[in-house]
């Protein structure tokens, strides 16, 4: 497997405009390649802002999603290049997993380092997962999964099935309700660089069929995590599986749940109860 060092984190903006320009026609297996920066050190400011925008507290350590904004722009590159087999636009984001080695200092030199696989079936389409790995002083620290949903695509043949779910227990009444913004999305996106046109408004959402602007399903679970933040071990793996789509304005609540060391979660509709995230944080 061939790996890619770029210099700079490629540019959002202009990625999403080539997905666009490149959507058709796709097809074929997953490339066999990955991208890698290394020595990235984090921009105060940004993580700052980050912070403010997910409701955590700044600390030492870097919020257990903040790697993901770190290693997101080279996912995207991956996906946007003309070899990937799906078309980025129409890609649902379906389920995130995090595995915190051990806590990451602010102040850390970052090794980053992006791979899609398991292309697989889904009853609805297929699915990829793009993986993701920080390290830092030789030893890898951080890892994630995001799975991404094709609906309508095909899978290759002889292609494993979609495990995209994620349980949680029985969850008792809410802890919290939270009354969402209908600009949440371009504020998390201008933190994250994250300018997909569904998050931004509704005119630019009715073009891709969503009937308004939606959250960023890692916005909603970086509130989740920070909600429960003081009571997280220092190594723990977080499990999101996004249900439906969290329409912009909203009002949700939280509810949890104490599990063995860890916590269950979820994020519903205030009104209707649908779910929207659910979630589950162990220690590892």
């Amino acid at each position: 497997m061939a790996t890619t060092v770029l210099d700079a984190p490629p540019n959002m903006a202009a990625l999403f405009a080539k997905a666009a320009l490149t959507a058709r026609g796709r097809g074929g297996d997953l490339p066999d390649t990955r991208l890698a920066r290394t020595g990235v050190t984090v921009d105060p400011a940004n993580l700052a802002g980050y912070a403010r925008v997910c409701r955590f507290p700044l600390g030492n350590a870097l919020p257990a999603t903040y790697p993901h904004m770190l290693t997101f722009p080279l996912q995207m590159a991956l996906m946007s290049d003309r070899a990937f087999p799906l078309a980025l636009p129409g890609l649902v984001h379906v389920r995130n997993r995090i595995d915190v080695v051990r806590p990451v200092a602010a102040t850390e030199s970052l090794d980053l380092e992006v791979w899609a696989e398991r292309f697989a079936t889904h009853r609805s389409g297929a699915t990829v997962d793009l993986c993701a790995s920080v390290s830092a002083g030789g030893g890898e620290v951080w890892r994630s999964r995001s799975t991404y949903l094709a609906r309508s695509a095909k899978a290759p043949a002889g292609a494993p099935d979609s495990d995209v779910t994620v349980e949680v227990g029985e969850l008792g009444s809410p802890v919290a309700t939270w009354r969402i913004p209908d600009d949440a999305g371009r504020r998390y996106a201008a933190v994250s660089g994250d300018v997909n046109p569904i998050h931004l408004s509704g005119l630019t959402a009715k073009a891709f069929g969503f009937k308004r602007a939606i959250a960023h399903g890692m916005w909603v679970k970086a509130r989740v995590l920070a909600a429960v933040g003081n009571r997280l071990p220092e190594a723990f793996t977080v499990d999101v599986g996004f249900r439906k789509p969290l329409f912009l304005p909203s009002t949700v609540t939280l509810s949890t749940a104490a599990t063995g060391g860890g916590w269950d979660a979820a994020v519903r509709n205030a009104k209707s109860g649908t779910e929207h995230v659910v979630a589950t944080v162990r220690p590892s």
